[in-house]
């Protein structure tokens, strides 16, 4: 059990990507538009579909040639731009052959011109971000954790871009832990954090970091799963939503935690008809204080048996497997390509179509307006695409 374990956690390490990477609006007592990771501009009425097009290729990183894309990154809105940035990627050789992952500073400001992101400014902090949480407020975007530099995988981070897109980046906290791959939601200048890494060892433990008082306090933790690391969350209403994830197996399950009450309760599992879906390393934004929208996920079915086929095979068996699996087409992993929206006041699943690209994980997932964004993310493990895509809502009349 114990190699087992062990090889399904370098299993998620390779394939790993941020659920919590986007970023949604803060709650205050005079503002009732608050939002967990994942969205940034509240819609009016029902989304019945998404009109999507391609919307460029994001910039090489400093250094690099080109840009072989990466997972896990940045995102959010900052006065009128749409901010991006660090993320990882194997920019060299894939898993199947022992490449490095590598994970960069850069950050990219980018404003929609005609359906395209173009980019407006193009900086680097002073250290490597990746697999941390971000949430959108009107006080800039907040970047939790997401660092294996030395002294910053526990810190959070205000980013805000002025009006000619220069990026200022300051340290408004810290944690008492580094923190990754996990979820983050902000309520009244009081931050949650849960699931995911804390000091490296997956999780299901939560807690409180209040902004002001710097004060961390530990909160009921998950039930049911001991760990569960790249699942989706959004703050909708007083309470926080969590789903999918997984560890060892990817999961289908949900849960809502009660900020007054401190406590947890499941509620759907992700499930469209009889299909159980798992929403393990997708991204998601806020659509209103009831409602929030998935893009991508892992199959279930496919990640279970690489995670138990890696950890039963030995020598020429595990190579042979690893080159197969990491070299399939990304059509052949079967990732979740459906657009889901979930709606807290039904407690009920619905799908509004299909992403007419490859389905994304660790994406950043953005929304701005009637705009959303997909940047960048996994399209199969070890594999990151550049493109950018932009979608534009359509609501029901």
């Amino acid at each position: 059990m114990k190699k087992k374990r062990l090889t399904a956690m370098v299993l998620a390490g390779i394939m790993m990507v941020s659920m919590a990477g986007c970023a949604g609006e803060k709650n205050t007592a005079a503002d009732d538009t608050a939002a967990a990771q994942g969205s940034q501009t509240e819609t009016r009425g029902t989304v019945s579909k998404i009109l999507w097009e391609f919307a460029g290729d994001l910039a090489p990183q400093e250094g690099m040639e080109t840009n072989k894309g990466t997972a896990g990154m940045l995102c959010g809105v900052s006065n009128g731009y749409v901010v991006v940035g660090g993320g990882a990627n194997f920019p060299e050789e894939g898993p199947a052959l022992g490449g490095t992952k590598k994970s960069y500073p850069d950050i990219y400001v980018l404003k929609q011109e005609d359906g395209q992101l173009v980019e407006v400014n193009h900086m680097a902090l002073d250290h490597e971000i990746s697999y941390g949480a971000s949430i959108t407020t009107e006080d800039g975007i907040y970047y939790v954790g997401g660092s294996t530099a030395e002294g910053k995988g526990n810190q959070v981070l205000l980013v805000n871009a002025d009006d000619a897109g220069k990026i200022t980046v300051d340290t408004v906290g810290e944690l008492p832990f580094t923190f990754s791959d996990g979820f983050a939601a902000l309520k009244d200048d009081v931050l949650y954090v849960g699931a995911g890494k804390m000091d490296g060892q997956a999780t299901n433990r939560v807690f409180a970091l209040d902004l002001t008082t710097k004060k961390t306090t530990e909160l009921a933790a998950m039930p049911n799963e001991a760990t569960r690391t790249q699942c989706v969350s959004q703050l909708l209403g007083d309470s926080i939503y969590v789903f999918s994830g997984g560890d060892q197996v990817a999961y289908t399950d949900g849960y809502r935690y009660s900020i007054e009450e401190n406590k947890w309760e499941q509620v759907s599992d992700v499930q469209i008809g009889n299909e159980k879906i798992s929403l393990l390393g997708a991204n998601s934004v806020k659509l209103n204080e009831h409602s929030m929208l998935v893009v991508g996920g892992f199959n279930k079915d496919v990640y279970d048996n690489a995670v138990a086929q890696m950890a039963e095979l030995k020598d020429e068996e595990l190579q042979q497997f690893k080159l197969n699996y990491f070299g399939a087409d990304p059509s052949e992993l079967q990732w979740n390509r459906k657009v889901l929206i979930y709606d807290a006041d039904s407690d009920t699943w619905t799908s509004i179509g299909e992403v007419p690209f490859d389905a994304p994980c660790g994406e950043a997932l953005v929304l701005d307006g009637d705009r959303i964004y997909s940047i960048n993310g996994e399209i199969k493990p070890g594999t990151r695409t550049k493109h950018m895509y932009s979608g534009i809502l359509q609501m029901e009349e």
